[in-house]
């Protein structure tokens, strides 16, 4: 069996409508105002979705940060069915509509933490309806001292779950991956979070890609390396094609998908 590498996992994180990268710590319902944006793109999500569809990067995600995003998130599915995770405010009651407009998977956050205490109910409820090989749970988590705790809400509030090997064991018998955003880190392009990552590759039992930090190609070996492989790897606002200079695109779909895209 050939070894298991690192890989780059694409994302569209849309924004009142449009595609957008944020510095993750500043989103706020009470304090609109101090939202930093990194890049506005002028282009539609879907056209993103056809680069990843033409480049076969697969295993990535669209998260709708907020109201106002939904034609646009289904607009993004359908440039590529079965193609791209979806992911903000999904609940057991939407989640179905999602998979159906061509989700290829959900992911789900805050609705396993009504009042920020995590409901096993939930948990099990929403496994239940979507099937396990189907369910993405995002545990993307802030600094709270020398632990990480899942952070909901767009990152906003820390929920009472810490982010360990027991939590981790727990969630992955009810889900098939797991998606995490370091949320102090998110968007700064000021490097990945070594210590989490590399905790990350020691607990996580099931597929897991990271978000926040990544400020170079080498990153892509960084976290191969302090995961052994375990931890795929999202890049931001560092990224060409969202507006940064430090990373080519084309370098990153190269060796993810040995695909030449443009």
């Amino acid at each position: 069996m050939s070894e298991r590498h690192t890989l780059f996992r694409p994302c569209i994180d849309l924004h009142g409508g449009q595609v957008k990268q944020i510095v993750g710590g500043s989103l706020s319902d009470t304090n609109p105002n101090d939202l930093k944006t990194n890049f506005i793109s002028q282009k539609p999500p879907a056209e993103f979705s056809r680069i990843y569809r033409d480049c076969n990067l697969e295993g990535g995600h669209v998260i709708k940060l907020g109201p106002g995003n939904d034609e646009a998130a289904k607009e993004a599915l359908a440039a590529w069915p079965g193609g791209l995770q979806i992911g903000g405010g999904i609940t057991d009651k939407n989640a179905m509509e999602w998979l159906n407009a061509g989700a290829s998977k959900v992911i789900v956050t805050s609705f396993l933490f009504p009042d920020y205490k995590f409901s096993m109910q939930r948990l099990r409820e929403i496994s239940s309806n979507v099937g396990k090989d189907r369910l993405v749970i995002d545990v993307s988590c802030r600094r709270k001292g020398k632990k990480w705790f899942v952070a909901m809400n767009k990152w906003q509030d820390l929920t009472e779950m810490e982010v360990c090997q027991e939590s981790l064991d727990l969630l992955s018998e009810y889900c098939s991956e797991f998606l995490v955003h370091a949320a102090d880190v998110e968007g700064l392009c000021q490097g990945i979070d070594e210590e989490l990552v590399t905790k990350l590759g020691e607990w996580c039992r099931i597929p897991v890609t990271y978000a926040g930090g990544a400020k170079g190609i080498s990153d892509l070996d960084l976290v191969n390396h302090l995961s052994k492989g375990r931890v795929d790897l999202t890049y931001g606002s560092a990224l060409d094609i969202f507006g940064g200079s430090l990373v080519k695109f084309n370098d990153l779909a190269i060796l993810s998908a040995s695909v030449k895209c443009f």
